[in-house]
């Protein structure tokens, strides 16, 4: 069996041919074309995640801080709130300490009074008092 070349072979060949222009124009052309854009828009996707990734690193890195400096400010108030409170507590105190010890002499006043009036009303009944003494000690009336 021998193959001939004749001008169908030639018909063929310049069909295939043909028909692969023809895809070619038609069918890969357009799919090459879509997935190019494809690709263009996945790496600019992929650079549109890598900036807003940065920016969220930057955003985090100034809320840390920024809550950092808030604790700070805080504390701050907080220990000048106390450092206040102290102050308050330490003039209340002196206050009514100040009270106790008027109201102490006042009292040590009075007791004192009462004690010379009872000094001087015992003074005044000594003399009966020796006498009934006297008397029960004897038993007899003097």
């Amino acid at each position: 069996m021998k193959i001939g070349l004749d001008i169908s072979a030639l018909m063929q060949i310049a069909n295939f041919l043909c028909l692969i222009l023809i895809l070619d124009f038609v069918l890969y052309k357009p799919i090459r074309g879509i997935l190019r854009q494809r690709k263009d828009k996945f790496e600019g996707l992929k650079g549109d995640i890598g900036t807003l990734a940065g920016e969220v690193e930057e955003k985090d890195a100034a809320f840390r801080e920024a809550v950092k400096d808030a604790r700070a400010k805080g504390m701050q108030a907080k220990d000048g709130i106390i450092g206040e409170a102290a102050a308050e507590e330490k003039r209340i105190v002196e206050e009514i300490n100040k009270k106790a010890q008027a109201d102490l002499a006042v009292v040590k006043a009075k007791i004192s009074a009462d004690a010379e009036s009872a000094r001087a009303s015992l003074k005044k009944e000594v003399e009966a008092f020796a006498y009934a003494i006297c008397e029960k000690i004897l038993g007899r009336a003097v």
